[in-house]
């Protein structure tokens, strides 16, 4: 007589279950997981090197030692990248169940620059005194925000046709986001916020005839936000103007080309810079790019654009690799925040755009933009790890990996 098969034990499954464990642990790395870590890391040292150059001179008047603002940045940039690793390992599932929660309290942290514990620096109050540290939570909403769309957006797959199916509650809970960093009088950081919204509807799917009246009504807003403002104005104006007055408001713009044009093809050399001698205003932090180009040259600012085309590679990759909706809009949405920003912030520099106030991801002086933009790698990796491997057709991605 047949005898009906014993289910294995607990202590029989054990050793199976780890050695699977243990294999799907060691199995090869998507080639995206390789170009977005490696870039990331590569790009946080050479940021790190550079703010210990751009603010010697700086932390020397203020503390007496060379080194104190250099060594605060890289103490976050090792925060940062572990940070990265952690977050590397999380699943898509439970960075769905996170977009609520972490949307909203980003929006609470934001709202605290409202209350006593906010302040202003440059013009905006877009930061918080938590005593021990300080922190700028719209940098942190960025990625909230990404992942809640993203989310949202993949809850409503299958309605996308519809305007209003997508944009409720898409175009409010953004328009909210927005009107929060509004409120403390940053435009450059909104800017960057709805771009990267718009860049989560686009690779989503949304039909480019639901997008164009948005950016439209975006693009008007931001007009009037500019002609209300005397000192957006000024700004956007001298961009324009080849007899800009170098002493007043083309003081800043000037002395960063004039740091680009100094380093010529190999730069002054690494802690050479001029500008940084109380010249160059923000020469660690919007203006760190003048610095680079000051001391490294050309040879350097090409070396950085290396490193952020290999990341843009790796990001987009993903959203071409895959056909998860989630994935395709919160890596889409990601890599136009941070390459977008990148652009952004030496479109400025270079004096083809004016003044933002965004920093250069990875490499400007600041604890809060190192750390989202770590975090956000680190959600690139996690999605980079649902791709199915060269063999598999797009798309193709086992259930028990995207859980």
């Amino acid at each position: 007589m047949t005898q009906t098969a014993r289910p294995p034990k607990r202590a029989e499954r054990g050793p199976l279950a780890a050695r699977i464990a243990l294999g799907r642990g060691l199995a090869p790395l998507p080639i995206e997981f390789l170009l977005i870590g490696s870039s990331a890391i590569l790009l946080t040292a050479f940021g790190a090197v550079m703010v210990f150059s751009a603010t010697t001179v700086e932390s020397i008047a203020e503390t007496g030692g060379p080194y104190n603002d250099g060594v605060s940045h890289l103490i976050y940039a090792a925060v940062g990248i572990p940070l990265m690793f952690v977050m590397s390992r999380f699943s898509v599932r439970w960075l769905q169940r996170i977009a609520w929660p972490v949307f909203v309290l980003g929006l609470v942290l934001q709202l605290l620059v409202f209350t006593p514990l906010g302040f202003g620096s440059g013009g905006n109050r877009n930061w918080l005194n938590l005593g021990v540290a300080t922190m700028q939570p719209s940098e942190f909403l960025k990625l909230a925000l990404v992942l809640w769309i993203s989310f949202i957006l993949y809850r409503k797959r299958d309605r996308l046709t519809s305007f209003w199916q997508f944009a409720i509650p898409v175009l409010p809970g953004a328009a909210f986001a927005l009107a929060t960093v509004l409120g403390g009088d940053d435009l450059g950081t909104a800017t960057i916020m709805a771009m990267l919204a718009l860049g989560a509807l686009f690779f989503a799917g949304v039909r480019l005839r639901f997008l164009v009246p948005i950016v439209l009504a975006g693009s008007a807003a931001v007009a009037i936000l500019a002609i209300t403002s005397p000192n957006r104005m000024t700004r956007i104006l001298s961009v324009f103007d080849p007899d800009c007055d170098p002493l007043r408001e083309c003081y800043q713009p000037y002395h960063g080309l004039w740091g680009l044009a100094g380093g010529g093809i190999l730069g002054r050399g690494l802690g050479n810079s001029r500008e940084k001698y109380n010249w160059l205003p923000a020469a660690a932090d919007d203006y760190i790019f003048a610095i680079v180009g000051e001391e490294l040259g050309l040879v350097g600012c090409l070396v950085l654009f290396a490193l952020l085309a290999v990341l843009a590679v790796g990001i987009f990759r993903i959203v071409r690799r895959t056909d998860d909706l989630f994935v395709r809009a919160t890596a889409g949405g990601i890599g136009v925040w941070i390459i977008g920003q990148a652009l952004v912030n030496i479109g400025v520099v270079i004096r083809v755009l004016p003044a933002l106030g965004v920093p250069l991801p990875f490499l400007s002086a600041g604890g809060s933009s190192l750390l989202a933009v770590l975090l956000a790698c680190g959600v690139l990796l996690a999605l980079a790890r649902t791709l199915p491997d060269g063999s598999a057709p797009v798309g193709a991605v086992p259930a028990a990996r995207r859980s």
